[in-house]
């Protein structure tokens, strides 16, 4: 049985993921700038609210560096011909599945066995 995707529908989905993080990685690029040390403009608790806040966004920005270089290769795979089907075992991935999440380059089954198995 053969399938076909509608490509053009995922690359315009994969595109606007990624535009939408790379927009939102700009507008929150202050909160990761480095807190200022100077205790005379800013009160020790603050600045220890700043670093903590300093560090959530950081943490939010590698997740969003992650989330590209998914999309980043969904997009190449795209191109190659090879979208929709399992970096593991090679079997189309559920359309259902896609929906969701465009970028993700595994079949349900073995995302269960990948998740299963770093526990």
């Amino acid at each position: 049985m053969s399938r076909k995707l509608d490509l053009a529908r995922f690359e315009e989905l994969l595109m606007r993921m990624k535009s939408e993080i790379e927009a939102d990685h700009t507008a929150s690029a202050e909160s990761r700038e480095t807190v200022e040390l100077d205790q005379s403009r800013v009160g020790r608790l603050s600045r220890m609210d700043a670093l903590a806040a300093q560090a959530m966004s950081s943490a939010v920005a590698e997740r969003r560096r992650t989330a590209l270089r998914r999309i980043e290769a969904a997009l190449a795979r795209i191109d190659e011909g090879e979208f929709g089907y399992c970096l593991h075992c090679g079997d189309p991935i559920d359309v259902r599945r896609l929906d969701l999440d465009p970028a993700t380059p595994l079949c349900v089954t073995c995302s269960r066995d990948h998740d299963g198995s770093s526990r």
